[in-house]
């Protein structure tokens, strides 16, 4: 066996480098879809309609209750197969994510709107606003500083998820480092610069999230 020498670390770099960048598009990308769905849902749950109501609550409860590696793979092969259409695999990976994420972020913006104080709506009716108006313009805001932390964590968490999509051979960071010692046998070098890589991005993040915490004082 090959001694382990520092050479090797900096030989898989470009191919992590090249992973990387399709784990980070894949995570920004699904996570302003996910945002968005996570928003309109969200609401939804906050609906007085029964049937509004009721569809928001099948979604968040389907989503969070599976998987996300089954997602992914019905996404990818199962959606193909019932339609006949070839879904791209970067745009399966973005679904799977964007769908994922928005389950969960449906359960942020209304675990947020409902952690505002009643008396809110309260003094926006009072001063002549409408119910939608109330919600625009005094709860949200609020609402939404209260989100910050939790949708960064989400951020990391998705993140973390797009590892799975090696399982249908996207090149992200985990899958490039996989080809790398594929082609070397040297899977503890490129394992440990795959962990790195994971890192350098996840544990700022996560300190960066928790003086937001303390700042916000939520």
């Amino acid at each position: 066996m090959e001694f382990i020498t520092e050479s090797h670390y900096f030989r898989v770099m470009p191919f992590l480098l090249e992973g990387l960048v399709w784990t980070l598009l894949i995570t920004f990308v699904g996570l302003i879809l996910g945002f968005i769905l996570g928003a309109i849902f969200g609401f939804a749950r906050l609906s007085k309609s029964k049937l509004i109501y009721g569809i928001a609550t099948v979604y968040v409860e389907v989503v969070r209750g599976t998987p996300i590696l089954a997602q992914i793979l019905f996404i990818y092969f199962g959606l193909s197969d019932l339609t006949g259409i070839n879904i791209d695999k970067i745009t399966a990976s973005i679904i799977a994510i964007a769908v994922n994420a928005g389950a969960y972020i449906a359960e942020i913006v209304r675990g947020a709107v409902y952690s505002i104080d009643k008396g809110q709506e309260e003094a926006g009716r009072s001063i002549g606003l409408t119910r939608n108006q109330t919600m625009r313009y005094i709860i949200w805001p609020q609402a939404f500083r209260r989100m910050i932390p939790p949708l960064g964590n989400q951020f990391v968490i998705s993140l973390k998820d797009t590892s799975l999509f090696s399982v249908i051979a996207v090149g992200e960071l985990l899958y490039m480092g996989q080809q790398y010692y594929g082609m070397t046998f040297q899977a503890f070098q490129a394992l440990t610069m795959v962990c790195v890589m994971y890192l350098v991005i996840t544990v700022p993040t996560a300190v960066y999230l928790r003086r937001v915490e303390r700042r916000l004082d939520v």
